[in-house]
C-alpha cells in the first residue's frame, strides 16, 4: 500500500526501545527490505538482499546493550532500528535503517542522532559508520548530519591454504588462561590505540561460538591477534568465508605469519577464503596483502562525526577494526 510523504511525516513513532531477542524475525524484516530498496535505489533493480544469521544478530544486539536500539509505529511493529557499538572509547553504528515506507519523514535523523547521543553519553571519543560510496544520497544525509567522508575501507579475501605454524587459538584454552590472553589482547591494542578495548566482542564470539581469535605468539610475548567469524552471514547458507572483525599487530612486519595463520584457520574451519576489511590509513598492508594473493571484493566509506574522528596511531603497528557485523 502507498504512502504519502505527508502522512509518513504524520505518523506516530515511538522510541528507542532496546532491541530484544524476540525482535529478531521482524529485524530481519525491515533490514532486508531497507536495504533491498537501497540497492534499487541505486540502480540494482534485481538485487534482494536476504535475512541474516539469527547468531550474528544476537552476537550484534548484545554486545550493544542498551545501544541496541528500535522505533515503533501505531501498530506496534518495528519501523526503525540503529545499533550502536562501544569498544572502550571507540564508537560506530551498524546496521542502521528505516522501513521503506516510512523514510524521507525525518525519521531517519531521529535514528541517527540517539545513536550519536547515547555514544555520546557512553564515553565514546570516536564516533562514525560505513556506507556504501557510490550511494550518494547516504554520503549526503549523513553529511547534512554532521559526519565527514573519511577513508576508504577495501575488503581483500586470500585463499584457504596450509601454514607450517597454525598458531594459537583462545577458544581451545582452558578459562583460567582465557583470562589472561584477554589481558593481552587488550593491553596490546590500547599501547597502539589508548582507550579501544575489543574484550567483549572476543568474549562475545567465544560464548556464540560464531568463530575465534587466532593468536600471534613470538617469545612467549603477544605480538597480534585477528578476532573472526565463520558462521554464515546469511542466514540459510553454508558457511563461505572467514570474516576479519579486529585485527591488531604490535609491527607491521608481521603481516605475514598473521595472514598464514588466518588462511590455515580458513582451511580447517572448512571456509574457502579470508576477508579482510582494510582501512585506508593502513596502505602497506595493503599493498602486501596484494602480494600475498589478495583480491579486492568490496569497499566502504568510513565516515566520523565531527570532533569524533579515530586518533593517529601510536608506535607503528595495525589496528584494523570492522564497523560492519
Amino acid at each position: 500500500m502507498a504512502h504519502s510523504s505527508r502522512a509518513r511525516a504524520d505518523a506516530v513513532v515511538t522510541g528507542p526501545f532496546r532491541i530484544m531477542p524476540t525482535d529478531l524475525a521482524a529485524l530481519n524484516q525491515v533490514f532486508s527490505d531497507a536495504f533491498t530498496q537501497r540497492y534499487r535505489s541505486d540502480g540494482m533493480a534485481g538485487v534482494r538482499v536476504p535475512f541474516l544469521n539469527p547468531a550474528i544478530w544476537r552476537y550484534a544486539i548484545d554486545g550493544a546493550g542498551e545501544g541496541a536500539m528500535l522505533w515503533r509505529d501505531e501498530r506496534h511493529q518495528i519501523v526503525a532500528f540503529n545499533i550502536a557499538h562501544l569498544s572502550g572509547i571507540e564508537g560506530w553504528m551498524g546496521p542502521l535503517a528505516v522501513r521503506p515506507d516510512a523514510q524521507d519523514s525525518g525519521l531517519g535523523k531521529r535514528v541517527v542522532m540517539a545513536g550519536v547521543n547515547w555514544l555520546e553519553r557512553s564515553g565514546a571519543q570516536v564516533i562514525g559508520l560505513e556506507t556504501m560510496p557510490r550511494t550518494m544520497d547516504n554520503i549526503g544525509f549523513y553529511s547534512n548530519l554532521g559526519f565527514d567522508p573519511d577513508r576508504l575501507t577495501i575488503t581483500l579475501t586470500l585463499p584457504a591454504a596450509n601454514h607450517d605454524s597454525p598458531g594459537m587459538l583462545l577458544g581451545r584454552l582452558h578459562d583460567s588462561e582465557k583470562m589472561d590472553w584477554l589481558r593481552r589482547c587488550r593491553e596490546l591494542t590500547q599501547s597502539l590505540r589508548p582507550g579501544y578495548d575489543f574484550t567483549r566482542e572476543i568474549e562475545l564470539t567465544d560464548r556464540l561460538a560464531l568463530g575465534d581469535t587466532s593468536l600471534l605468539v613470538r617469545g612467549g610475548k603477544l605480538r597480534g591477534f585477528a578476532l573472526y567469524h565463520t558462521a554464515p552471514l546469511v542466514e540459510g547458507r553454508v558457511r563461505d568465508e572467514l570474516r576479519v572483525l579486529k585485527l591488531v599487530l604490535a609491527d607491521y612486519a608481521d603481516i605475514d605469519r598473521m595472514a598464514g595463520q588466518l588462511a590455515d584457520q580458513s582451511r580447517r574451519s572448512g571456509t574457502r577464503n579470508v576477508a579482510v576489511r582494510v582501512q585506508g590509513e593502513f596502505g602497506q598492508l595493503y599493498r602486501r596483502l596484494l602480494e600475498l594473493g589478495g583480491r579486492v571484493r568490496w569497499t566502504d566509506l568510513r565516515m566520523t562525526f565531527r570532533g569524533r574522528s579515530e586518533p593517529p596511531l601510536e608506535g607503528g603497528g595495525v589496528v584494523l577494526s570492522n564497523w560492519e557485523i
